[in-house]
């Protein structure tokens, strides 16, 4: 590097104008975390060290971004160049600056026993080790996007697992790697558990029959689908995720959408911010993980509930928005995800300070779920 070491800012990778994060082979990992160490020395052992600044790529929803698809439906959050600063210098960012090298640390070691372990048991080995520095579970998980940001490589190749809450049910048969095939239409209504092992799902045998692929929000109304056997009726593959979308799940979602390109990927959600929300970062991807989102976006459709569902739903049943609603739906309305039928949506739910969940449809009896969802399908009622 030419770069005068005195006016070194410590950009490492950040120079690389696209910002996306690699996959990358274990070897291929650890030397990048060489180069940024080798280069942290360099800046310390120059004449005049200059060790004030980390550049990261900034990961506020500011600086996210929507890619429209042209030659394909699905859309996906991206980061701009914006770069944020951690300085050594600085008492408020000193500590982040400290718990990068520490994470990366135990990505090296890690990388090197050739193990690979989730975000909660790092925090946990970390917490033994530097104390001092990490105290909960958060402080990891921003460390650890620091990390991915400096690198410009995944989690999965600094050799941290996803911990997964997805389950699958209905027409797949999956077959993993040495192991005997499993029909998800038989494992009961607790549906069968999708793998945190992101290389071990990529490497997935599946075959489905299925005409319709469906994301339920709540693991309760995905029990009463499965439980009812609605796959027999509407040939489908149910997925969730028990509320926000780990990502484990949203890769077994994107998997399937690419193995089985024809399938309508349809979304059933509360009506209320929370659930916009939810679809959202199984449609786009998130924010924080903006440098990996394209792996993980799917072509995802509103089915419901919306607002041409309220008069499905007694009067009772509509609740006041909670104060989290109202945050969610500000953030929402303030960024450049929405599409406009989403935004228009999520204004009708702000302007009657109202919301509704699935459950209410019960309301018709425990069994009309399934018809709900084939009435909507036969219109064609998703957007």
């Amino acid at each position: 590097m030419e770069e005068n070491s005195g006016l070194s800012s410590m950009k490492f990778f950040s120079d690389q104008h696209l910002s996306y994060a690699d996959i990358l082979r274990p070897h291929e990992a650890r030397a990048r975390i060489e180069v940024s160490v080798l280069n942290l020395l360099r800046i310390l052992n120059s004449p005049d060290p200059a060790i004030s600044d980390l550049s990261l790529i900034n990961r506020k929803r500011s600086n996210s971004c929507i890619n429209q698809g042209i030659l394909t439906d699905v859309s996906y959050i991206f980061l701009s160049t914006s770069f944020t600063k951690s300085s050594l210098t600085n008492a408020k960012t000193a500590k982040a600056f400290v718990r990068v090298w520490k994470v990366m640390e135990i990505c090296f070691q890690i990388l090197l026993q050739e193990k690979r372990v989730t975000q909660r048991e790092l925090f946990y080995k970390l917490l033994c080790d530097s104390p001092e520095y990490f105290s909960s579970q958060i402080e990891v998980n921003r460390s650890v996007q620091d990390v991915v940001a400096l690198l410009r490589c995944s989690r999965y190749s600094l050799g941290i697992m996803a911990s997964s809450r997805g389950l699958v049910a209905g027409r797949l048969f999956l077959q993993e790697p040495d192991k005997e095939a499993v029909d998800c239409s038989e494992c009961g209504s607790s549906g069968f558990a999708i793998s945190g092992d992101i290389n071990l799902l990529d490497n997935t045998i599946m075959r489905s029959d299925a005409r319709y692929i469906i994301v339920v929000e709540k693991h309760a109304i995905f029990h009463r689908l499965v439980e009812d056997r609605v796959f027999n009726h509407i040939p489908c593959v149910f997925i969730t995720a028990k509320g926000y979308p780990d990502i484990a799940t949203r890769f077994f979602l994107h998997r399937m959408s690419t193995t089985f390109p024809d399938l309508p990927i349809l979304a059933l959600v509360d009506w209320n911010p929370a659930g916009l929300a939810i679809l959202c970062t199984f449609k786009f991807g998130s924010v924080g993980m903006g440098l990996e989102a394209y792996r993980y976006a799917c072509n995802v459709k509103w089915i419901g509930l919306r607002g041409d569902d309220l008069n499905l739903i007694p009067q009772e049943s509509l609740v006041p928005l909670k104060p989290k609603d109202s945050q969610i739906a500000k953030s929402l309305l303030s960024s450049k995800i929405l599409q406009g039928n989403y935004r228009d949506e999520l204004s009708l739910m702000v302007e009657t300070g109202k919301r509704a969940e699935i459950e209410a449809l019960y309301c018709h009896g425990y069994d009309y779920l399934g018809k709900y969802i084939a009435t909507k399908i036969v219109q064609g009622k998703y957007i």
